[in-house]
This record gives structure tokens, C-alpha cells and sequence, in this order.
């Protein structure tokens, strides 16, 4: 799949402010991505629901949730758009993530199915990955890797050639499947903050060309950097709500795609909050807790001005609690909404 970096805000002094954190936090993704060249073209698949992708885009996030925590998204972006013959051509993604940890090997384990499908294009992915965690006491570092098995495949029967007879329109399906690998690091400290950062298609392996002539393009996995960042406090004037911001940034060094959600949850039950993907969307999120099932829907608007329909995100998610080793730890975890 596409590269994506992640990095989160970094609690550095109890005298900073939330807005001064978060402040630090932009001036640096900005320094970091400073001379790139960034379109905002949709490279990597986008989920409103950001923070509950960790595991598809790091594999250090594996088994930090101290659960066997298991999710999954459904993603139909510009509902009801088609071409001019009716086909459905806008973006679908099912995402499902599974991650545990694993106190013999000193660590977690994680798998990823995903399914991503633009136009006559689509993409099944399989991701298996271990995370090595490192104790700093209140906060915890996973540093892991992923194996990463994707299989693209395009069906060119479905194009209408302008004139008759292009050999590249005449294949019918073509696909071929890549293998390659992630890597990431993930430092959290439970119901406070988290930062990582991720590449994922490190290899960019490159496959042969989806078509029997010599003249279409090869098939060639794009490295994608992921840097996120998360922090959650209870809001002074009632410890009944939390407020949960988070900033995601995703990039292949040719396009890069930023999110900025900001969450209130209360008491841990209900929740509601935005998303603003920049120069591209905003959304509208809510969600609840149900016998400890997580249900979250997310509405996107576009901000383009070009008359494309809303999307609409649906998020599931349960944990299977563990009992951790420290009495100061819950399977509880900010990204877990």
C-alpha cells in the first residue's frame, strides 16, 4: 500500500499548553515536510477515522493496547457518484485490523486485511507484523515491522477507448501481486499521549506491467511516510468529558494529505467531533459504546467546490481485556474511538 508517516503531539512539560503543544507540533510537521513538492491528491486510502488505523499504517503500534483489540472501517467516499454509463468508479475501502500483545516474545503481534477499490481498479492487501516493546516506565515504545502482501488487479474491458482496436483495452482483468515491508515506531503512555512514525512499502517493489503490452506503466508499490500524534485530558470545569485532538500526516514525497480531528468524549461512552482534512474535506463524527462495542459513523463534506457527493465512514471495534502487569495500565486506549 501507499506510504504514510504519523507523529503526535509530545507532552515535553506539565507548564505547556494545549495550544502550545499542538503549535509545536505543526511548526515541526512543517519543517519536516518543508521542500516537498505536496499536492493533495488522494494517494493512500483516507479514513476520517484516523486514529483507528494505527495498526494498518505501524506496525510498532502492535499489542500497545495491552487487549486483543480487533476493528474495522468501511469507507464509501463520493456516495453515488458514477460515470457517464452508471458504473460506481468513487473510492470503497474495508479495512479490518487485528493486534494483541504477546508477552513471550516481549512485544505484539498485528494483521491487516484491506480491500481498496477505485473505478475499475482494485487492491487487496495483507499486512502481518510483530512489535519488540520497550518499558520507560509511564509510557511504553513499540519499534516493529510488517510483511506486506498486496494484490492489484485492473479491469480494462471496462474502458471505452476513444478509438477501437488499443491493444491495452483489449486485455480484459490483469493482476499482479507484490510483497514488501513496513516499519514504524510507536511510544504511547495510556490515557495521555501517543507519537509514531511509519513507512510503510519500504522496498516499493515493483511488479510487472497490468496489461500484455509493452506500452502501459508497471505496477510498482509506493513508499508512504506516516507521522501521528494524539494527546487526551479531562476538561478542568467537568471530569465527565475528555477532549481528544490528534493530527495525522501522510505522504509519499510527491503528495501529502493532513488530518486534524478534534474529539469530546463523555464518560467514556459517548462521543462526537470533527475532522478537517486539509484543502480536501471536513466531517462530522460521532459514536458511542455499547457493551464495550465501539460504534463510530463519520460524514465527510468536500471542500474542493467541484460538486462531489459526501462520504460516509462507518467504525466498529472491540477489545478482549487482558489483565496487564502493572496495576497503573488499562487495555484502555486513546485511539479507541
Amino acid at each position: 500500500m501507499d506510504k504514510i508517516y504519523y507523529f503526535s503531539g509530545l507532552k515535553t512539560s506539565p507548564d505547556y499548553s494545549l495550544m502550545s503543544l499542538m503549535f509545536r507540533y505543526l511548526v515541526f510537521i512543517f519543517c519536516l515536510f518543508v521542500g516537498i513538492k505536496a499536492g493533495f491528491a488522494q494517494q493512500a486510502p483516507a479514513f476520517t477515522h484516523h486514529t483507528n488505523t494505527h495498526a494498518f499504517t505501524n506496525p510498532g503500534f502492535a499489542g500497545l493496547s495491552e487487549g486483543i483489540c480487533i476493528n474495522g472501517i468501511v469507507r464509501q467516499q463520493w456516495a453515488g457518484f458514477k460515470d457517464m454509463d452508471g458504473n460506481k468508479v468513487a473510492p470503497e475501502t474495508f479495512l479490518i485490523t487485528g493486534d494483541a500483545p504477546l508477552r513471550l516474545l516481549k512485544g505484539g503481534v498485528s494483521l491487516t486485511v484491506i480491500q481498496d477499490k477505485l473505478g475499475f481498479e482494485k487492491n487487496v492487501g495483507v499486512q502481518a507484523g510483530y512489535s519488540y516493546h520497550i518499558d520507560l516506565g509511564a509510557a511504553t515504545i513499540g519499534i516493529g515491522t510488517a510483511v506486506n502482501f498486496l494484490n492489484r488487479s485492473v479491469d480494462f474491458s471496462k474502458f471505452k477507448p476513444h478509438q477501437t482496436g488499443d491493444p491495452i483495452l483489449t486485455t480484459g482483468e490483469q493482476s499482479d501481486m507484490l510483497f514488501d515491508v513496513n516499519i514504524g515506531a510507536f511510544l504511547q503512555v495510556p490515557e495521555s499521549y501517543y507519537f509514531g512514525f511509519s513507512v510503510t512499502s519500504l522496498l516499493e517493489s515493483k511488479g510487472k506491467a497490468l496489461s500484455n503490452t509493452s506500452t502501459s506503466g508497471s505496477f510498482v508499490g509506493d513508499r508512504t511516510f506516516y507521522a501521528v500524534g494524539g494527546y487526551q485530558f479531562v476538561v478542568p470545569w467537568n471530569s465527565a468529558y475528555e477532549f481528544h485532538p490528534a493530527v495525522s500526516v501522510t505522504s509519499n514525497l510527491s503528495s501529502t494529505q493532513i488530518n486534524m480531528s478534534g474529539m469530546v468524549v463523555y464518560n467514556n461512552q459517548f462521543w462526537g467531533g470533527v475532522n478537517y482534512r486539509l484543502q480536501e474535506s471536513i466531517g462530522v463524527m460521532i459514536g458511542m459504546k455499547v457493551l464495550d462495542l465501539r460504534l463510530g459513523y463519520s460524514y465527510d463534506v468536500n471542500t474542493l467546490g467541484i460538486g462531489v457527493p459526501g462520504s460516509h465512514e462507518i467504525s466498529l471495534g472491540y477489545c478482549f481485556k487482558i489483565k496487564a502487569d502493572k496495576s497503573t495500565r488499562s487495555y484502555r486506549n486513546t485511539r479507541y474511538l
